[in-house]
């Protein structure tokens, strides 16, 4: 009987640190997702503080859209002027710079378009669209999507009457995109870190990158109580703290795939 009200009350113990337990949702972007930067960080994070983590990782809009409507305790994502508008009409605290990394176009080595020879991204596209060579769009307005018709308006293209011709559209996050490119022998503009990290190259090369308006700059922010009493903001303000704090920047630098930085940590 002893024995049995002994492993009870442990039992009990356990299932009280259980429910004790602090958790925050955090609203992110498929590219840190998979490249596989949230596996490497949140356990350093559990560790220091004991709070888990649950990522939602979807495009920056939705991520942003979920957050506005109160799905979330963080929004961690890459594009500068959303997030800034996400903080100015209320549905965040403040904006900080987390870390960066860039874009770079990818495509079959034979690399029919010859961007290899572009002088600039926009040239890149320009060649593209000119060649008729098959470029796929993620589509679904997240951050990579938001730098890519960026460009192309940069470019002086507007690439949407050619929707479903040398154009095409995925709907769908940098790994499902990068796999439906390297079936379709097409272009694709991917972030850095998911490219080091995708497996499934085949013959497919970077072939242009280096262009300063291939920069990708990430941010992070509290989504706003005041709009949401949902949030969490203890837990999630420690979150934010932790990964802006030299522990945190420190980690995201020392994340690297075949012995490659994927993310450069610039919080100040």
């Amino acid at each position: 009987m002893k024995k049995r009200l002994t492993t009870l009350f442990f039992v009990g113990l356990m299932s009280s640190a259980v429910f004790a337990a602090e958790s925050i949702i955090v609203q992110s972007t498929t590219s840190t997702a998979n490249s596989g930067l949230y596996d490497y960080l949140l356990p350093k994070f559990k560790a220091d503080t004991g709070i888990d983590v649950h990522v939602v990782a979807v495009g920056t809009g939705q991520a942003i859209k979920n957050a506005q409507n109160c799905d979330g305790d963080v929004l961690l994502v890459h594009a500068k002027s959303a997030e800034e508008k996400f903080v100015a009409s209320g549905y965040g605290v403040e904006r900080f710079d987390v870390m960066y990394n860039d874009f770079v176009l990818v495509g079959p080595s034979s690399d029919p378009a010859g961007i290899r020879e572009a002088r600039s991204a926009e040239h890149s596209l320009q060649k593209i669209a000119a060649s008729n060579s098959i470029f796929l769009s993620r589509g679904d307005n997240s951050g990579t999507h938001k730098k890519e018709q960026a460009l192309w308006q940069k470019a002086g293209i507007d690439p949407q009457p050619h929707s479903g011709k040398w154009y095409r559209e995925t709907g769908s996050g940098m790994g499902a995109t990068l796999n439906v490119a390297v079936g379709m022998n097409a272009y694709t503009m991917t972030d850095r870190a998911t490219w080091i990290a995708f497996g499934n190259r085949q013959d497919f090369r970077v072939l242009f990158q280096g262009d300063k308006n291939l920069f990708n700059q990430y941010g992070i922010m509290l989504v706003n109580p005041s709009r949401c009493e949902t949030v969490k903001v203890k837990p999630a303000q420690t979150f934010i703290d932790w990964i802006l704090s030299s522990r945190g920047q420190t980690a995201i630098d020392g994340y690297q795939l075949q012995g490659k930085q994927l993310f450069f940590a610039n919080a100040k």
